[in-house]
């Protein structure tokens, strides 16, 4: 029996303290592994995404899996990957060669600040998506006294859905229906708000049963979409986020054309090993 072991860390991203923000896996891997590999370990990992990092010749290569499928882009465990990649080398900045092109990341006093690509938002109906997050029906407030509709329009957000709600209150509320959710299909659903708290510009929260993750705590992937939609409608180049899920995480927005910086912290929370016999990688295992 041949074991590999591979270190392993979860790490808080867009966490104001442990246990809050969204854990992410940060695997460092020394060689190319199969897909059904990677995609076993983070089915294991069970977190809304892993990283795999795999040394390059100009930096990085990265990775994400959550517990179903691969996906194109990741902002939160790309920001668990910069920050273990700061406390292993000791670097303040890094750079990843992914699936949506060369991304970077720049830590300065703690703070990490990663430059993204800027997603369009598109006005389109999308079909179902009232029974998908109301399936007890619309609250009545929503047609009482004049007050603004429950959604006040629907678009396409990069790889997602997005709906523009009529109040924080009805973001923070949500309670949709995993399976119709599921069945609209693209990575998943953002549902946003303008938010009423001071400092906070906008509330959202994210759900995606159709890629294993029924509601991700922070998606800085989705921020890729939210900060421009929001700062056209705000006219702000500089906004802050909160995506308001059980766990809760704030994201800073800075816009710059076709590229958005997403800013955030991060805190290692567990180290470890991931160790398993390759002959036999089906019956993995997990080790701290």
């Amino acid at each position: 029996m041949s074991v590999m072991g591979l270190p392993f860390w979860l790490v808080d991203a867009f966490a104001n303290g442990p246990f809050t923000g969204n854990p992410a896996g940060v695997v460092i891997l020394d060689d190319l592994l199969p897909d059904e590999v990677l995609q076993k370990i983070a089915m294991e990992v069970n977190q809304a995404e892993t990283a795999f990092l795999l040394e390059v010749e100009n930096g990085w290569s990265l990775r994400w899996f959550t517990p179903t499928v691969e996906v194109n882009l990741c902002g939160h465990a790309t920001l668990a990957a910069a920050w273990v990649l700061h406390q292993k080398t000791g670097g303040w900045e890094f750079e990843f060669t992914t699936r949506s092109g060369i991304l970077s990341c720049r830590i300065t006093d703690g703070s990490l600040r990663l430059d993204f690509p800027a997603w369009p938002v598109v006005p389109q109906r999308i079909p179902g998506i009232e029974m998908a997050i109301f399936p007890k029906g619309v609250p009545e407030v929503c047609s009482q006294n004049g007050g603004p509709g429950a959604i006040l329009g629907t678009y396409v957000a990069g790889d997602d859905w997005m709906v523009e709600m009529g109040s924080e209150d009805l973001v923070r509320g949500l309670d949709p229906d995993m399976k119709a959710v599921a069945s609209l299909g693209r990575r998943g659903l953002v549902v946003t708000a303008v938010s009423e708290k001071q400092g906070i510009d906008f509330v959202s929260r994210f759900f995606a049963p159709q890629s294993g993750v029924p509601e991700d705590p922070v998606t800085g992937s989705a921020h890729c979409a939210l900060g421009p939609f929001w700062g056209n409608k705000l006219v702000k180049a500089k906004l802050r986020g909160f995506q308001a899920s059980r766990r809760g995480g704030e994201v800073g927005v800075i816009l710059n054309n076709d590229r958005v910086y997403l800013e955030g912290q991060a805190l290692i929370t567990i180290q470890g090993q991931l160790s398993f016999d390759m002959g036999s990688w089906l019956s993995t295992k997990f080790v701290l």
